[in-house]
């Protein structure tokens, strides 16, 4: 550790731990930050269980400047699938920060003391940092806030009572002056961030993170056979669990353009470098029946690190983002050098792993258009687990009714097929006839020629044909009548930036 007000060179990471500059240089780019806490700085607090972000064993908070900025806006991450040069200019915090300087514990740890949260006490240091990010977010968290923010993080011994008491509790304790709202000290790491900012682009050897998107354009156009970086969770487990050599990595992080959010007349437009987590909020808004499918989309910290357009960009075909945007009708911005052009999501995916994507060419953002007024629209995640489970198949419907029948319908499903895909003979069977129950059925009938999925461990492909029959007759069942058409939220007819993406949702709340 260095003072902050020295210069690091211009190849050097540099981050705040505990209030100090940290600036490494010398370790490989694919070095996650969990491996730099434990094997470089020492901090052993924590722990690797899965090396894939599934545990929560590895949680530690992320801190960036707010746009404003006057505050640090903190969020929980997996530190075992997040590339060190990723959380350049940004906080570290560890489960070894959170203690005061008289060694006073944190409120959360006082509330899992005295509520015995802690057996083996492997898991605990995760479940404190998840906690903690809640309690920097959400003044007064209700219990599904405290079950939301742990729903990534495991437990073998203890149990999840006494942990969400724990929960429940923490804000009932003094608040700790070196870690609240407005104190000096948040002041102190609010110079710290500014004094970060970079103003051209972070190099290291085989790493580009630029900040500006004809940058961004620049760099792949140079080196088009580049894989480009969002949030690492899927492209973290290729370095940690299938030990692949990477080619030249190009971040986008840094890109002030792709993290913004805005909403016009028109539609939704999410940037390529948006969160999971703001980028669903922000669908949710406009689209409220995504709100059960949102939160189910990975955990907490995989929703802080993942994009909604890296989900898109990789294009699994149980990518469960990708079913209600084909079905709402989604389009994606695509840029390659000074070159722009725009692809409707429904014919980005070319087939399995095949994307409509050029070498150098890359999403820029994604539009959801607004919806016509009364569209009926739902969508489903059918999986063997409610939490933090692949889906076997995964079904969004948006169709509108007019004087009874059907003028537009699109159905669209993952898990059916080598891509997430509409459902064309199905959807024919439904334009023009009556909204009804017979028409429903030969809607169903329709999928057979539209999918023939494979059988795996998640289900067989007998299973998954009926699960998606059965699920458009739920949609159907719960939007019977003309009383039961989905009021989807009118988007704000203003051209200009909604939301900075960095910025977490008023309310609280909230793979790739």
């Amino acid at each position: 550790m260095t003072a902050l007000a020295s210069v690091a060179a211009p190849e050097d990471i540099r981050f705040l731990l505990d209030g100090r500059l940290v600036r490494v240089g010398d370790l490989p780019r694919t070095t996650t930050v969990l491996e730099y806490l434990r094997n470089e700085a020492h901090r052993t607090g924590t722990k690797e269980g899965c090396a894939e972000g599934d545990c929560g064993a590895c949680t530690v908070l992320l801190g960036e400047l707010a746009a404003d900025g006057t505050r640090v806006n903190y969020r929980a991450v997996n530190s075992c699938i997040r590339l060190l040069p990723t959380i350049d200019g940004q906080e570290l915090v560890t489960v070894e920060s959170l203690a005061a300087p008289d060694g006073a514990l944190h409120p959360v740890q006082q509330a899992m003391v005295d509520h015995h949260a802690s057996q083996c006490g492997f898991c605990t240091p995760g479940f404190v940092m998840s906690l903690v990010g809640l309690y920097l977010e959400s003044p007064h968290p209700d219990r599904e806030q405290v079950l939301d923010a742990v729903s990534g993080n495991l437990c073998r011994c203890t149990g999840y009572r006494p942990i969400i008491d724990a929960g429940m509790a923490m804000t009932e304790y003094p608040a700790p002056v070196h870690w609240s709202r407005g104190a000096p000290a948040e002041a102190a790491r609010c110079a710290a961030l500014r004094a970060l900012k970079r103003t051209s682009s972070l190099r290291t050897p085989g790493f580009t993170a630029p900040t500006t998107l004809d940058g961004l354009a620049a760099a792949l156009e140079r080196e088009p056979d580049s894989l480009v970086l969002a949030g690492g969770t899927d492209i973290g487990l290729w370095v940690t669990k299938q030990l692949r050599e990477l080619p030249p990595l190009v971040y986008l992080g840094e890109v002030a353009e792709l993290k913004q959010i805005r909403r016009s007349s028109s539609g939704l437009t999410i940037g390529a470098a948006v969160s999971l987590a703001d980028a669903w909020n922000a669908l949710v808004q406009a689209f409220p029946p995504l709100a059960e499918q949102a939160q189910r989309f990975g955990s907490v910290p995989v929703r802080h690190s993942g994009t909604l357009c890296g989900n898109l960009a990789n294009g699994s075909p149980i990518g469960d983002s990708l079913p209600p945007l084909l079905a709402l009708g989604a389009e994606l911005e695509l840029r390659r050098g000074s070159r722009t052009r725009r692809v409707p999501l429904d014919a980005f995916y070319l087939g399995y792993q095949r994307k409509d994507l050029a070498p150098g060419e890359f999403i820029v953002s994604v539009t959801v258009p607004t919806a016509a007024p009364g569209c009926r629209f739902a969508s489903y995640k059918w999986s063997k687990r409610n939490e933090q489970d692949i889906s076997a198949v995964c079904a969004a419907f948006a169709v509108l009714v007019e004087e009874g029948r059907v003028s537009t319908a699109r159905l669209a499903f993952g898990g059916m097929a080598a891509i997430a895909k509409r459902a064309r003979a199905a959807e024919q069977a439904l334009i023009g006839a009556a909204w009804t129950t017979a028409s429903i059925e030969l809607a169903a009938a329709g999928l057979a020629e539209d999918f023939s999925p494979l059988t795996d461990l998640r289900a067989s492909g007998d299973y998954r044909l009926t699960a998606a029959a059965n699920l458009l007759r739920r949609f159907h069942a719960g939007q019977a009548g003309t009383g039961g058409a989905v009021r989807i939220a009118d988007v704000a007819a203003d051209d200009g930036v909604a939301a900075d993406a960095a910025e977490p949702d008023a309310a609280g709340a909230g793979r790739a």
